[in-house]
């Protein structure tokens, strides 16, 4: 699993609770890192969040990986942005912050 996330407290803390769940977690904190580490692994789940700094946004990247590694699962999450439908890619799902643990498992999980 790939998590993209620019805070480093929010990075830290969902990235205890995958690998506490069993999840073997890639973690990096914009777009650019995580297209990079896509080009080189295999990975079956992206987990992004919206507001990112740098060349491109949670959505930019979620769709981006859509068309370049369609079989991958996204999950977009953010605590300011709801998406519409037409802005996450096919077959994306939405998490909103802040989610409790459960939340979090459930939406990468549900593959």
């Amino acid at each position: 699993m790939l998590l993209v996330e620019d805070e480093p407290l929010i990075l830290m803390d969902i990235e205890l609770q995958l690998q506490g769940a069993g999840h073997n977690v890639i973690s990096v904190r914009n777009a650019d890192r995580a297209i990079e580490v896509l080009a080189d692994r295999s990975v079956d789940v992206l987990l992004t969040d919206i507001d990112m700094q740098g060349s491109m946004d949670g959505l930019r990247l979620a769709a981006a990986v859509r068309e370049r590694w369609p079989p991958i699962q996204i999950v977009v999450m953010s605590g300011k942005k709801r998406p519409t439908r037409d802005e996450l890619p096919q077959r994306a799902r939405f998490l909103e912050k802040p989610f409790h643990t459960h939340s979090l498992l459930e939406a990468v999980g549900q593959w």
